[in-house]
């Protein structure tokens, strides 16, 4: 059977919460509020829920192992999905109406991969506070916040926005394409670098990343830094699982900036244990040289620009992302 058969959602929302009840619940009344047509809507759980309300008739609860931070959460819940398309979003965070509209008519186009959709404030006035994330040559993760300059009349200008990904509390996705760069996002970043390493592997492809201005969402709470020892291993993790996207010599120079930026902002009673994770991380960068080999070999292929084609016609010049050459298999799904 196709995974585009009638008995197949166009759109799965993926809810992940790991751990507060109440974020969970007021994300989940936004989301059945402005519920769009043929989805489904999964919730995968770090937590044990009573389900008071009894919304399990209305969406699918799923288990995550116990103690399962935000990406952990979210990758249970994109591997019980069915559509070819999902929608992270955070508990905590809020949906608006007609927010899956523009996303779905960007995945269209065969060549987008993933779509950013705008963080707006929780105090009703709609003041644009995220715009998915970017790395900077060093390998930290930037959270895109738009300028006075990129925005007119309160609306963005696409071309002066461009994220390298979704954050991770609210992003569209293919979901080919998480499975063939992860499996999944990387839980050995920490929640608060996962998605800046999922961006680092979408430069990598052949293909875009969209912002849609139109598609709007409630921020929710922000994500908290590590203490200082695991902020710099995850750091250090996130530079050597990132250095397939661009030059060599350049990442290693912004790095080591990076790496004195770091050193300064940690002071005075974080910087020993920033550098000591940092030292650690380094001692793991053999670990990753097999994904870095695998990004390499995905980057090659994006030497040749993407072809937008008609959605009407063939596709048969239209192939999925590489696989792992190493043979893993892919996030498990259910039908």
């Amino acid at each position: 059977m196709s995974r585009q058969s009638a008995a197949t959602p166009a759109l799965s929302i993926v809810i992940p919460a790991p751990a507060d009840a109440a974020a969970l619940e007021s994300t989940l009344v936004s989301v059945l509020e402005n519920r769009p047509p043929a989805c489904e809507v999964v919730v995968p759980l770090g937590f044990a829920y009573d389900d008071r309300w009894g919304i399990g008739d209305e969406v699918r609860l799923v288990s995550a192992p116990p103690d399962s931070g935000l990406a952990a959460c979210a990758n249970v819940g994109i591997a019980a999905s069915a559509a070819p398309v999902v929608h992270v979003l955070a508990a905590g965070w809020l949906a608006t109406p007609g927010w899956t509209d523009r996303p779905l008519e960007c995945f269209a186009d065969a060549s987008v991969h993933a779509v950013v959709p705008v963080g707006v404030t929780a105090d009703g006035r709609g003041t644009i506070a995220a715009a998915g994330v970017r790395l900077s040559r060093g390998g930290r993760r930037i959270g895109v916040v738009p300028t006075r300059r990129a925005m007119r009349a309160g609306r963005l200008e696409p071309t002066r926005i461009r994220p390298a990904g979704p954050a991770l509390e609210a992003g569209f996705w293919r979901v080919d394409v998480i499975e063939a760069l992860g499996p999944g996002f990387a839980t050995c970043c920490g929640d608060w670098l996962a998605d800046a390493d999922m961006a680092a592997a979408l430069a990598c492809l052949p293909g875009h990343v969209v912002l849609a201005p139109e598609s709007r969402v409630v921020c929710g709470p922000g994500r908290a830094r590590p203490r200082a020892f695991m902020a710099g291993l995850q750091a250090e993790r996130l530079f050597w699982r990132s250095l397939a996207r661009g030059s060599l010599a350049t990442a290693l120079v912004g790095h080591a900036l990076e790496i004195v930026r770091d050193a300064v902002v940690s002071a005075p009673l974080g910087t020993l244990p920033m550098l000591a994770g940092r030292v650690v991380g380094l001692m793991q960068a053999g670990d990753f040289m097999a994904r870095f080999a695998r990004l390499r070999a995905l980057r090659g292929t994006a030497a040749t620009p993407a072809t937008t084609l008609r959605i009407d016609g063939p596709h048969a010049s239209v192939s999925r992302p590489r696989l792992r050459p190493d043979g893993a298999a892919p996030l498990r799904r259910s039908a």
